[in-house]
């Protein structure tokens, strides 16, 4: 706690609102959804059987945060279980002042750039019934939606796959889900949307479209089963 007092001191200096400080993974989660601040500083050690990478899901499957991790953890496995959250830098601990400022003010830009690409996205889908249409490479590019596996997001934008191809596109998949009214797409993770007609197999805790396994988030999972019963 006298660390993170320290830092929010920092940051409040810098110009920076700190909206509050948690040391235990549960508090953060409650804290993040209710508050929605511009960016996390999560540290991957907490306080209490939540970690950090763990916090960092939970808040994930709610809502959309930049998130910076904090860490003295080097190992190999810790880095890539963190990887799995998209966060948008690390900070290693013993850090200097410098260091934190620099990289906030990093992140804080990349923000403000995603966000004006955000805001000019609607102009690149249109969606029909069966088949949407997006820009790739200056040409407008349409798609089947039957030929489409699933969509996973990353931050601002789309990867569209289907069995030949797949295509990024500027949009967050909140956006791109709104503009397809398919029943046949469904999202089963903040990062992913399956079409059902093309589901191989179905677990527990993930799902399997062409070799691909998709993880099923808890949220979604009694939506899916829902569905599948339909399809």
């Amino acid at each position: 706690m006298i660390i993170a007092a320290n830092i929010s001191l920092q940051l409040s200096k810098l110009g920076y609102e700190v909206t509050g400080i948690e040391s235990r993974g549960e508090d953060a989660v409650n804290h993040a959804v209710e508050n929605r601040p511009d960016i996390i500083l999560m540290d991957i050690r907490l306080k209490g059987a939540m970690s950090g990478i763990d916090a960092a899901k939970k808040i994930q499957e709610k809502t959309a945060i930049p998130l910076i991790y904090l860490t003295a953890n080097a190992d190999e496995a810790s880095f890539q279980k963190a990887k799995e959250t998209k966060p948008y830098a690390f900070i290693s601990k013993p850090f200097n002042k410098l260091n934190l400022e620099r990289t906030i003010e990093l992140v804080a830009e990349k923000i403000k750039e995603e966000k004006i690409e955000t805001e000019d996205s609607d102009s690149l889908i249109e969606s029909l019934d069966d088949r949407i249409f997006i820009r790739n490479n200056g040409k407008l590019i349409k798609l089947m939606l039957d030929d489409i596996l699933y969509i996973e997001a990353d931050r601002n934008y789309c990867n569209i796959f289907t069995n030949s191809h797949n295509y990024l596109i500027v949009s967050p998949l909140n956006a791109f889900c709104q503009k397809i009214e398919s029943r046949d797409f469904l999202r089963v993770h903040r990062s992913y949307v399956v079409n059902l007609k093309k589901l191989d197999a179905v677990a527990d805790s993930h799902l399997e479209i062409m070799r691909k396994v998709i993880p099923i988030s808890k949220m979604y999972k009694e939506d899916l089963m829902r569905s599948i019963r339909k399809v």
